[in-house]
């Protein structure tokens, strides 16, 4: 697979610098789309262009942290190790505001990151988030690139996930390769999970699927049965099934 760093993190903190009204939303909107074919440039569609005085702070921190310059040679290294796989892709940071704004929802867009990447999958692009409630760091800015190139890969190989079971097969893929750690679950509650969730592995409706992989609570709040599983424990399985 042939992947390629685009630094954005200076063009989002550039929007940024713009005042919070049309000016801004305009010129975010002129940003992101390319002006001679009217389709997507830059892969920003999880950015808050009206965000607070919070996203460019932030934004601040990761260009101090060398976010860019990290992820850069994420990429560079997952590419060596995915030559074999087929595939040309951009990989670039998108900061995501789960804090203040009402402009993404965390847990519906977290899950369209995973599973519903058609749209820029088919464009070449891999994006990695960093949302606005976590503390910059340099193992998220990896593993949220890495995560985005390693899942682009799965697809590429077995085909874009719709059942649970090919979920839990792509996240294993990506967070293994990726070099993830969490989220997790003691040995009684992974156990546990791994019973009850094999009834429902099959399933591709996304009530039950976001109550098996983000867990009751979270299901709940989205108005979604619950189905009797523990934080993220869909996403903490999927984890603890990647090889030694």
């Amino acid at each position: 697979m042939k992947l390629a760093f685009v630094p954005l993190l200076q063009i989002q903190r550039d929007l940024y610098g713009l005042p919070r009204n049309m000016e801004r939303f305009k010129a975010y909107l002129a940003t992101m789309t390319d002006p001679s074919t009217g389709d997507l440039r830059y892969p920003l569609v999880a950015m808050n262009p009206m965000g607070k005085e919070h996203v460019p702070a932030l934004l601040d921190e990761w260009m101090a942290l060398g976010a860019d310059e990290l992820a850069a040679r994420a990429v560079a290294d997952a590419a060596t190790r995915l030559q074999p796989v087929p595939g040309e892709f951009r990989a670039g940071l998108v900061v995501a505001d789960d804090a203040k704004g009402g402009w993404t929802n965390r847990h519906f867009y977290d899950f369209s990151q995973r599973f519903h990447t058609k749209a820029l999958h088919r464009r070449g692009w891999v994006t990695g988030l960093l949302w606005t409630s976590e503390t910059p760091s340099a193992a998220a800015a990896r593993e949220a690139v890495l995560t985005g190139v390693y899942r682009a890969a799965w697809i590429e190989q077995h085909g874009y996930a719709v059942t649970l079971r090919q979920m839990l097969a792509q996240e294993t893929y990506a967070t293994a390769n990726a070099g993830c750690t969490a989220p997790a679950l003691d040995a009684d509650d992974l156990a546990y999970t791994r019973e009850a969730i094999a009834g429902y592995l099959d399933a591709t409706d996304l009530p039950t699927i976001m109550a098996c992989l983000f867990g009751d609570e979270i299901a709940s709040g989205l108005g979604y049965p619950r189905l009797g599983f523990n934080h993220h424990a869909g996403f903490a399985l999927a984890l603890s099934d990647q090889p030694s």
